[in-house]
């Protein structure tokens, strides 16, 4: 989220503050020195644990509105926001994520007075705490960090700065019921600024179009889908591994094919997937393109449920083969409807020595009434 990697800021404090006291052999210095260590190795326990000490210390040698006490306590806020659990969904992980993001927000809220005491209110060096309150307060108060900050962007006739500040501000909002059409387009323009200054095998551009690729695909404007996600999966094709967003690029490309038709473009999105992919005999595999099935009318009128199981064959190229009812319950009229729907799904092939090759699948369809 932040706009200024750990490691950039670690080295530039680190520069700060043993000019000031070259006490290298002193608690803060082990301190900090072991902070800079837990930021190369990536161990995000460890950040946390250091960079909170070394703003505990650092307090008590550096004067309270100063520069050097402003990036101690955006380290450390960044540190609390590393370890905010993923999911929050169980009671316990919700009450880690409140009380982390709190922690963290009183932090970004010192580096933010300190460096507006520094820099003045409308600096660039804003941006980062202005960020990092945004990601740490409700998205209702968000909104108004992140307006702060892209204005100070826009003012800065830094193309990549207000790219990577738009984008930050659509990650932000993208799945709340504040985003919007403007939250949208925010990820746009970011795009086509990475496009202005970036090369094409950026990680940072390759991304971005990602994001746009997937906006695009969601609403429906599958040209500018299919461009944007051609470019991702050629710029991964470099790696010398599988990207999961390389994988997801194939998957949206089969159904925006499937949807439009295109069968023959889509069958090499389905080869590709399964050559990334390894087969799983154990499990029923996910189609990447499906029909759903039309509920039986006559079954509909009954107000009758059911459910049918079937065995089919996934070819060389992707397409369902041969499938055969195995056992069901309800009557024809399910099976009938399960095998013409599935007749129309798309899944990746098993790859054996580097190649496609047939396999056995299966697959249960229910009918419930909702």
């Amino acid at each position: 989220m932040k706009l200024f990697s750990k490691t950039i800021l670690a080295t530039a404090l680190s520069v700060t503050m043993f000019a000031a006291s070259p006490l290298s052999a002193s608690e803060f210095g082990d301190t900090y020195k072991a902070y800079n260590e837990a930021v190369a190795a990536e161990n995000s326990a460890d950040i946390e644990t250091y960079a909170l000490k070394a703003y505990q210390l650092g307090k008590q040698k550096f004067a309270s509105d100063s520069l050097d006490i402003a990036m101690l306590a955006l380290n450390a806020a960044d540190a609390l926001i590393l370890n905010v659990p993923k999911s929050t969904y169980a009671e316990e992980n919700a009450a880690k994520a409140k009380k982390l993001k709190q922690q963290a927000f009183e932090l970004y809220k010192v580096a933010l007075v300190n460096y507006t005491k520094s820099y003045g209110d409308e600096a660039v060096e804003l941006i980062d705490p202005l960020m990092g309150l945004a990601d740490s307060s409700s998205k209702k108060d968000a909104r108004e960090y992140l307006d702060d900050a892209l204005d100070i962007a826009e003012d800065s006739d830094d193309v990549l700065l207000l790219a990577d500040t738009q984008m930050a501000y659509f990650k932000v909002l993208k799945n709340t019921r504040y985003y919007s059409r403007k939250v949208r387009d925010y990820a746009i323009e970011a795009y086509a600024g990475y496009k202005e200054v970036l090369p094409e095998n950026s990680m940072k551009r390759v991304l971005a179009a990602f994001t746009v690729g997937s906006i695009e695909y969601a609403e429906k404007h599958y040209d500018a889908a299919e461009v944007a996600l051609l470019y991702v999966i050629k710029q991964f094709e470099a790696l010398d591994f599988d990207h999961p967003y390389e994988l997801a690029a194939h998957a949206k490309l089969v159904e925006i094919y499937e949807i439009q038709g295109e069968s023959d473009k889509s069958t090499q999105h389905c080869i590709a997937i399964g050559s990334m992919k390894p087969w799983s005999a154990e499990q029923e595999q996910t189609p990447l393109f499906r029909v759903p099935p039309k509920y039986p009318m006559s079954s509909l009128k009954r107000r009758q449920e059911g459910w049918s199981q079937v065995s089919f064959t996934v070819n060389e190229m992707g397409f369902v083969v041969d499938p055969v009812i195995m056992d069901s319950k309800g009557g024809s009229a399910f099976n009938k409807s399960t095998l013409k729907a599935l007749k129309k799904w798309r899944y990746a092939p098993k790859f054996v020595d580097g190649k496609a090759v047939a396999a056995n699948s299966t697959v249960q369809l229910d009918y419930k009434i909702q």
